[in-house]
C-alpha cells in the first residue's frame, strides 16, 4: 500500500515536471503535455488547475483541433512572483528582485569595504532587509538566493570555507530564513553560472561543461552529464587553488603557487601599478587615469587592451600562460564539451579568449586538439544575478536543465 508521504512527493514531483514542460513547450494543450511526458490526462489537469490557481501558468490561446474540441493552450508566467538574488565577493554586495525567467526588476550594488566575517554576515542582513522595506508586502516572493565563492555546503545552507571573507561553517541559510521568514537558497557562485548558462544563456545544448570565473579569485563550476558536481564536501571545483608554481607566492589558503594568485585581477592590478609606479613601461593607462591610482580597474584593463597597449598585452600574455595550465589539465581530466569563461577582464575581451585557445591548443593531447572549444559567457554583465535565480529554479520548481 503507497504510504501518504509517497503520494504527495510523487504528485509534487509531477507539478514540478509538468510546469517545466509548459515552460519550454509553452503555449502547449494539456493533451499535448499528457503525451509528451508520458503522464495521465487526469493528473496533468489537476495539476494544471493548481498552477493556474498560484498564478505560474495562465491560459494563452486556442490550439488545433486534431478532430474534437479546439484545445486551450497553457503558457508559464514568469511574472506573478518574483525572486530576491543575493551576489556576496569580496568588495561587493549584488542584490535584485527578478521575476521567474531572470528578468531584472530592481538592484542594487553596494561596496564591503572588504569587510570580512561576522561583519560581512552583519552588512549582508542588512542590505537585505533594507531592500525589503521597500515591498509593501511578500506574498509573491518565492525566497532567497544568496551565492558566494569558496566551499558551500548547499544542502544544509552553510558557507563552509571562505578564507578571502573569513567565513567558517556560517548557517547563513538559516539565518536569513530566521530573520525574514523567507525560504532561502545558497550555493557556490560558479555552480550557480553553470544553472544560469543552462537555464537562460546560449550553452543549454551541453551536458558536459566546466564554467571558470576571474575575479579577485579563480573558480570553476562542473558540470557531468547535465548535473552539478559538487564533490564529497562541495569543494569540487577550486581550480584557483590547484598548485602550478611549485614554491611560489603564499596564498591565502596555505598553499604555494595556487592559480589565482597568478590570474586573478589583484595580481593584474599590482603589475599595472609596479609598471606605473617604476615608469620602466609606457602605457596608455597612465593618461587614462593620472595619478589616482584606485580608478584603474578591469573595465579600463581591457580598453586599453584593445586600443593596443603593449604593457596590457604583456601582462594578458602572462595570465593566459598561467590560466592555460590550469584548463589543459582540467581538459584531460574531464574532457568537458566547452569552457566558458566569465568576469570582468573577460567581457568584451576576444584577444583573452583567443589568446588562451591558442595557448591550449597547442598544448592538449592532439586527439584532442580539434576539439578545444573556449567561449566567453553568454549571460552578459548580470551573471551573477541569472546565477542567483537558477539556483531557486532548480530547488524551488525542480525546473530541468
Amino acid at each position: 500500500m503507497r504510504r501518504t508521504g509517497d503520494l504527495k512527493l510523487m504528485q509534487e514531483l509531477n507539478r514540478s515536471i509538468i510546469l517545466d514542460t509548459i515552460r519550454k513547450h509553452g503555449p502547449i494543450s494539456r493533451s499535448d503535455i499528457a503525451k509528451l511526458i508520458n503522464i495521465s490526462p487526469t493528473t496533468v489537469t489537476s495539476a494544471v488547475n493548481e498552477l493556474i490557481n498560484e498564478g505560474v501558468v495562465r491560459e494563452d490561446g486556442i490550439g488545433i483541433s486534431n478532430g474534437g474540441r479546439k484545445p486551450v493552450l497553457l503558457r508559464f508566467d514568469p511574472n506573478t512572483r518574483y525572486v530576491i538574488g543575493v551576489s556576496i565577493s569580496n568588495s561587493y554586495i549584488k542584490i535584485s528582485e527578478m521575476n521567474l525567467e531572470g528578468s531584472i526588476i530592481r538592484k542594487e550594488i553596494h561596496s564591503t569595504n572588504y569587510q570580512q566575517g561576522e561583519e560581512i554576515i552583519s552588512l549582508t542582513l542588512q542590505i537585505i532587509e533594507q531592500f525589503l522595506q521597500s515591498k509593501e508586502n511578500l506574498e509573491g516572493c518565492e525566497g532567497v538566493s544568496i551565492i558566494t565563492p569558496g566551499i558551500v555546503d548547499a544542502g544544509k545552507g552553510i558557507v563552509s570555507y571562505n578564507t578571502k571573507l573569513k567565513l567558517y561553517d556560517v548557517p547563513l541559510k538559516e539565518m536569513v530564513e530566521q530573520q525574514f521568514g523567507l525560504p532561502t537558497y545558497l550555493d557556490n557562485d560558479t555552480n550557480a553560472f553553470v544553472l544560469a548558462e543552462n537555464y537562460f544563456g546560449s550553452f543549454g545544448q551541453y551536458k558536459d561543461l566546466v564554467y571558470i570565473t576571474i575575479g579577485d579569485g579563480v573558480g570553476s563550476g562542473i558540470m557531468v552529464n547535465g548535473k552539478i558536481i559538487r564533490g564529497y564536501k562541495g569543494s569540487s571545483g577550486e581550480l584557483g587553488h590547484t598548485t602550478i608554481v611549485k614554491g611560489g607566492l603564499k596564498c591565502e589558503c596555505g598553499n604555494e603557487g595556487c592559480l589565482e594568485n597568478y590570474v586573478n585581477w589583484p595580481a593584474i592590478y599590482s603589475k599595472i601599478v609596479t609598471a606605473l609606479m617604476s615608469r620602466g613601461k609606457e602605457t596608455i593607462i597612465k593618461d587614462q587615469v593620472g595619478e589616482d591610482l584606485n580608478r584603474i580597474t578591469p573595465a579600463v584593463f581591457v580598453r586599453a587592451l584593445n586600443e593596443g597597449d603593449s604593457l596590457c598585452f604583456q601582462i594578458m600574455d602572462e595570465i593566459v600562460s598561467h590560466l592555460s595550465s590550469g584548463i589543459i589539465n582540467t581538459i584531460h581530466l574531464l574532457n568537458p564539451e566547452v569552457i566558458i569563461l566569465s568576469g570582468e577582464i573577460v567581457q568584451e575581451n576576444d584577444l583573452f579568449v583567443n589568446l588562451l585557445k591558442n595557448y591550449v591548443s597547442k598544448q592538449v593531447i592532439p586527439i584532442l586538439r580539434e576539439e578545444v572549444n573556449i567561449q566567453p559567457t553568454s549571460l552578459g554583465a548580470d551573471f551573477e544575478m541569472l546565477g542567483a535565480a537558477a539556483v531557486i529554479l532548480q530547488e524551488k520548481y525542480q525546473f530541468t536543465i
